[in-house]
């Protein structure tokens, strides 16, 4: 793979293609300029440098893609056909992401800074098996009858919402795209895919193998450009029916708006997150507590909107847990994003990296700095900081109650179990929680006391494809992955049929 990720790392700057994978816009299954024909550079984080000129949609292209999925919705040959055609498309998008592996997950390192390890053994991967999972659910899912006496027949029949908008961020680019595009297909909808500017490469590949899989022209649509000029279109486009987003509460709020000024489409979001990590003083194994910790907070460079940036930690094993966290933090030392013994990779972006450290300075105000704090590999013209430890923040200073979104963690010592649940349940956020304890009846109480969407039992921010996964509060609404998803695609329609008299 290492001579796969040099060759491709050097494309020529300005370049619309990037070996054989394309940079235009994707509508009405084919490669398209935007029609302003707008432009952006789309730079590798890790370097600095420009890995290829991609797309700039806005408003125009969006109204296109809609009137193209719109057409395609209404021909019927993907929102009408028996299921098992779908079926058969998206088990074969699986397969062909999967034959493509190596090749996505170079692109989204180069795209992303992420570790190409986490690149190629999870993210591609996972994306894979998304779509596999709701592919093979198509023909699985069956309308109702109701009994309502022999003079009448009711039916409760499943059918797609018409165009779907789905808008992904960049931190984990094509699984976003499959958590949100995969029910949404699977249901029968068109959909209008948005990337995020920083990571659109995979989204675009993607969309050359779902043509490859067979997916009916107009079906699936890729529009790369930046919020105001794709994202906010599609959010106040009154053709859409129906938006997936994933991102910040800050622009969640703004598609809710969009919604409203509109025509008041289906708003589904998964956004910020504050997520609390829990350790309890009868925790079996201390040092596993330890670095699952450190992996909730630093993984993907804190790039997590589940990760568990709190730590709540009782005060009784503070000082024998806080040497194991430190030790733990070691395994996750910054390096080339392309080295399989590199522990993080670079974070998304310049003007990013300048918000988590400024996030940084602010915590040595409010807590003890124990660990990290620094941007380092500056030589190397990319965005790296050290994973970053702070020891005893109040609950409600910034460090401790707002996102950072990067590698780091704030250190809480607590007393009781009612204490450390009233500062969790404090936070604005609400998309996951982790305990560990070796108390049953504690762990119930805690699971059922804690206000997020996913609670993790010693473990630390579990996902699965075939469990529910989002928040409550301002961590968002409505829920990706498993059977659940479904029900963002899709409305039910209620049939009554009145029977003449029998013989």
């Amino acid at each position: 793979m290492t001579d796969l990720i040099r060759s491709e790392s050097q494309p020529q700057p300005g370049a619309e293609t990037i070996g054989n994978i394309e940079c235009r816009a994707f509508i009405d299954g084919r490669f398209v300029a935007p029609v302003n024909d707008g432009r952006f550079d789309c730079i590798n984080p890790a370097t600095g440098k420009i890995i290829a000129k991609v797309a700039s949609c806005d408003a125009d292209d969006v109204d296109l893609a809609v009137r193209a999925s719109r057409r395609a919705f209404d021909a019927g040959h993907w929102s009408r056909c028996d299921p098992e055609f779908r079926r058969r498309v998206l088990v074969r998008l699986a397969d062909l992401i999967e034959q493509a592996s190596d090749e996505l997950a170079v692109l989204e390192t180069m795209d992303t800074g992420k570790l190409i390890r986490d690149s190629s053994t999870l993210d591609i991967p996972g994306a894979a098996s998304v779509f596999r999972f709701f592919g093979e659910a198509c023909d699985k899912l069956v309308d109702e009858t109701v009994p309502v006496g022999p003079g009448a027949l009711a039916t409760i029949t499943r059918e797609p919402v018409g165009v779907v908008g789905a808008v992904v961020p960049w931190n984990f680019p094509l699984k976003m795209a499959s958590w949100k595009c995969a029910p949404a297909l699977a249901a029968g909808n068109s959909v209008i895919l948005k990337p995020a500017e920083q990571s659109p490469l995979t989204a675009l590949r993607l969309a050359s193998l779902a043509a490859e899989a067979g997916m009916p022209e107009g079906v699936f649509n890729v529009l790369p450009g930046f919020g105001p000029d794709v994202g906010g279109p599609i959010g106040l486009h009154s053709g859409i029916d129906c938006v997936g987003f994933t991102g910040s509460t800050e622009i969640g709020k703004r598609f809710l708006g969009y919604a409203s000024q509109s025509n008041m489409k289906r708003i589904w979001l998964e956004c910020g997150g504050k997520s609390a990590c829990i350790v309890f003083p009868d925790v079996r194994d201390l040092e596993a507590a330890a670095k699952a910790a450190a992996a909730g907070v630093f993984f993907n460079q804190g790039e997590v909107c589940s990760a568990t940036s709190r730590l709540f930690v009782h005060k009784n094993i503070l000082k024998d847990f806080l040497p194991l966290l430190l030790q733990a933090t070691q395994a996750y030392e910054p390096g080339d994003p392309m080295h399989s013994d590199s522990g993080m990779g670079a974070m998304i972006s310049e003007e990013h990296t300048e918000r988590v450290l400024s996030y940084i300075a602010k915590g040595r105000q409010e807590a003890e700095l124990v660990a990290g704090g620094n941007r380092i590999l500056l030589d190397t013209g990319g965005c790296f900081i050290t994973p970053t430890i702070f020891l005893g923040a109040a609950p409600d200073s910034v460090i401790a109650s707002e996102e950072i979104f990067g590698p780091v963690l704030c250190v809480i010592p607590f007393e009781s179990e009612a204490e450390v649940v009233s500062i969790a349940n404090a936070s604005i956020y609400g998309l996951g929680a982790s305990v560990w304890t070796q108390d049953l009846d504690r762990a119930i109480r805690m699971s059922r006391a804690l206000h997020a969407g996913s609670i993790s039992v010693n473990a630390v921010d579990h996902v699965d494809v075939r469990t529910p996964f989002g928040g409550v509060k301002q961590s968002g609404n409505g829920r990706d992955l498993s059977l659940h998803a479904f029900d963002k695609y899709s409305d039910l329609k209620t049939t009554w049929i009145a029977l003449g008299k029998t013989a």
